[in-house]
Formats: C-alpha cells, sequence, structure tokens
C-alpha cells in the first residue's frame, strides 16, 4: 500500500491517464510494427527455401542470411518493447506506476515522459549503470 501512496504524490491522476494513454498508443504502434516484420520475416523464409535463390553471390545487397537475422534482432528487440510496456500498464493497473521497483521512491513525471516503460528511479538506474561498466 505504501507504493500507492509514494506514486500518488509525485503524480497526478490526469498525468497517470496520460501515461496510460501514451503507453497504449506507443503498444499499437509497435504491434503494427511486429506484424510488419512479421510479413517480412515470411517473405525472407520463403525466399530461402527457394532452391534458386543463390543468396551468397547476390551483389546488389544483403544476402538472405544477413537479412534474416537483422530481421529477427528487431523483432526481438519489439517484443522486449511490448513486454516493457506491459509491465508499465500493469503498474498503472496496481498503482505502482512512478514508483521505483528497487527503492520505492518516486521515478518524477519528467523521467516517465522521457521514458514511458521507466521502472527505475535516476539514481538506481545510474548505480545500475555504474555497476555494469
Amino acid at each position: 500500500m505504501q507504493r500507492w501512496v509514494m506514486a500518488s504524490i509525485s503524480l497526478t491522476d490526469a498525468e497517470l491517464r496520460r501515461f496510460d494513454a501514451a503507453l497504449r498508443d506507443q503498444r499499437d504502434l509497435t504491434g503494427t510494427d511486429l506484424n510488419r516484420l512479421a510479413q517480412s520475416l515470411t517473405s525472407v523464409r520463403e525466399a530461402r527455401s527457394d532452391g534458386s535463390a543463390d543468396d551468397e553471390h547476390d551483389p546488389e545487397g544483403p544476402t538472405l542470411s544477413s537479412e534474416w537475422s537483422r530481421i529477427v534482432g528487431v523483432h526481438r528487440e519489439f517484443d522486449e518493447k511490448v513486454a516493457a510496456i506491459d509491465r508499465a500498464l500493469a503498474r498503472i493497473a496496481d498503482g505502482s506506476y512512478g514508483t521505483c521497483i528497487r527503492c520505492a521512491k518516486p521515478i518524477g513525471s519528467a523521467r516517465l515522459s522521457a521514458l514511458l516503460t521507466a521502472d527505475l528511479c535516476i539514481d538506481c538506474a545510474r548505480e545500475i549503470e555504474n555497476r555494469g561498466r
């Protein structure tokens, strides 16, 4: 319960509604991008299975293998983005959005505006980043 109290101190109801709407918009856009990538993966998969495609000797562009790897990597990034958005929406629903999951301090509207899916306050994020160096 304390988490909700701390979050409500830093974010107004209007801000929470704005963040909720922005997250939902971002999720919709990312879903559209994922659908496009799925179509690209299907095209590359079909081209790779075509026995006449000379993938490794095409002077006009990347090989099908490298294109496949690139698309799979971007797809993974979009999947991670959707998961982060879903976690943020769940935090809005349970009242913990805007509260650092590490120290339970308010994250702050400015940080959330810059990174809608932020689940760490700036101090905790910096500390974790510095440990990785």
